[in-house]
């Protein structure tokens, strides 16, 4: 969030520091998956809307990174299969594709959630996991993450606007002054966009009273690589909270676990094997692929849920770009853009859902 950020701010000529405690997307954003997963078209509201003109516009926002790098990021509108093994799944199916029909429609294009008997690839993914048939969307796509961050980075060491400072935390914000301590000296800022990960929850605590909750707290995930000779055109496969991702240079990605307690962040275990036996017995093309890596990262997780975007209403200098747990990439550039457009006081085309802003996150944790 914080390089896409960096982004908008050089495209609207914004004189920019980006500040990253480590190197830049060496935290949650530099694992393994990439899923572009769209919420279910049932029950449509602002939030699901919003998701969907995200995802559909990420397409032509890598596409014009890509072009202005030379370097691709590894996006690719892949679509989704999801197994139905029993029969009510079917119906719920059926039902969200009439759904599909009326809501996944952008500028003339359809995309499609259709149940089918069997599914449209052969050789991926095993047909009896499907014992009531498929879900096959068009619309999820899929990312290699750090691809798509080299893309990012690549552009803003480029930028005429924007300075980058790695390896360098911060120890204080002063907002009546405008000055962040740090590990490199004092900066003076006009406006300071919070974008680290599950660290921005603390850091912006300190600046909110009358909590009696966190902001937000960090979620593990460990996912794996494994080296496959499988078509990168694969839809990704979803079931049960399992994620099989094909990606280019025959590498497929599986994962990824969900723990609100660990011992160890950055450590796997026996909870990531079992995700691997699962895919394999899931695909069939995986039974032998050796797992070339292993990974495990903090994701941040807001309270509410929900992405945590906007002006700190005691602190109009501070704004938060943080959570979307589980459905950042996919929105990130969308969360930027409206983080930078509020820094210097400027209305984006679109409008955030009030579920998103850093008020309605403190609301919840003030309860």
């Amino acid at each position: 969030m914080g390089l896409w950020a960096a982004v908008h701010a050089e495209r609207l000529g914004i004189d920019t520091l980006l500040v990253d405690a480590g190197r830049l997307g060496q935290g949650a954003s530099g694992g393994l998956l990439g899923a572009l997963m769209p919420h279910m078209p049932d029950k449509w509201n602002a939030k699901k809307q919003f998701q969907f003109d995200a995802l559909v516009s990420l397409e032509a926002d890598i596409s014009v990174l890509e072009g202005e790098t030379g370097l691709s990021a590894g996006y690719r509108r892949s679509g989704r299969l999801i197994p139905l093994p029993k029969p009510h799944l079917r119906d719920i199916g059926l039902g969200h594709s009439r759904d599909a029909d009326v809501r996944w429609i952008a500028d003339e294009r359809r995309f499609q959630w259709e149940v089918v008997d069997v599914p449209p690839v052969t050789g991926w993914l095993n047909p009896v996991a499907g014992a009531s048939g498929f879900v096959h969307d068009t619309l999820a796509a899929r990312v290699a993450p750090r691809s798509l961050i080299g893309v990012l980075a690549a552009f803003l060491r480029r930028a005429r606007h924007v300075r980058i400072f790695e390896d360098v935390t911060i120890g204080n914000l002063d907002l009546r002054r405008g000055i962040a301590e740090t590990s490199a000296g004092n900066i003076a800022f006009g406006r300071c966009i919070v974008a680290a990960g599950h660290r921005s929850f603390p850091l912006l605590e300190r600046y909110t009273s009358d909590l009696t909750q966190p902001l937000g707290q960090p979620v593990k995930g460990q996912a794996a690589l494994l080296k496959a000779d499988v078509d990168p055109c694969y839809p990704t496969i979803f079931r049960d909270g399992l994620y099989v991702v094909a990606h280019e240079g025959g590498h497929v990605a599986v994962g990824s676990t969900s723990e609100n307690r660990f011992d160890d962040p950055l450590s796997t275990d026996g909870q990531l094997d079992g995700l691997l036996e699962a895919a394999r017995r899931l695909v069939p093309a995986l039974a032998e692929a050796p797992v070339i890596e292993r990974w495990a990262g903090l994701r941040p997780k807001a309270i509410d849920r929900d992405p945590m975007v906007g002006s700190h209403p005691a602190h109009e200098k501070l704004i938060a770009l943080t959570g979307g747990f589980k459905v950042s990439f996919g929105l990130a550039h969308r969360l930027a853009e409206a983080a930078v457009h509020e820094a210097i006081g400027q209305t984006p085309s679109f409008r955030l859902p009030d579920s998103f802003l850093l008020a309605s996150h403190i609301r919840v944790a003030s309860r």
